[in-house]
């Protein structure tokens, strides 16, 4: 392989790559509910590119309710169900501002807070309030 080549092959790899580097981290908070309650309200903001994941730990059985309100048409969230860090079990994007479902397994639940990429492309902000409930299924 000529320099040439091999140059333009870490250009191009390098290039590839800055997508992948401009990414903002995903902030990951641990929901802990007050004695006797089981439900929360989170207030929160974000911008851009930025992702927050909202953990909650459940068993098989339970009954989560999530609901958001934002000052974003463009904010959404997603519940991702116990080791998925990609795959939803509830898309806010298609399916609205409210989840209600019966949980299949124990573990910790993530509730991921995002802007669509339009708005996160124009650096747009979203303050929001995402309210949790979780409880026994009767």
């Amino acid at each position: 392989m000529t320099l040439k080549r091999i140059e333009l092959l870490l250009n191009f790899t390098l290039l590839n790559l800055l997508p992948i580097c401009a990414q903002s981290p995903i902030r990951t908070w641990q929901v802990e509910f007050a004695n006797g309650s089981s439900s929360k309200v989170i207030q929160g903001t974000i911008k851009g590119s930025e992702t927050v994941d909202y953990v909650v730990h459940a068993t098989a059985g339970q009954l989560m309710k999530v609901a958001l309100k934002s000052n974003n048409g463009a904010n959404y969230f997603n519940v991702l169900p116990p080791g998925e860090s990609d795959v939803a079990i509830f898309v806010g994007s298609t399916s609205g501002d409210k989840y209600e479902g019966v949980l299949p397994a124990a573990g910790d639940y993530k509730i991921r807070v995002y802007l669509m990429r339009s708005a996160a492309r124009r650096n747009e902000k979203a303050s929001y309030t995402l309210t949790i409930t979780l409880s026994r299924n009767s």
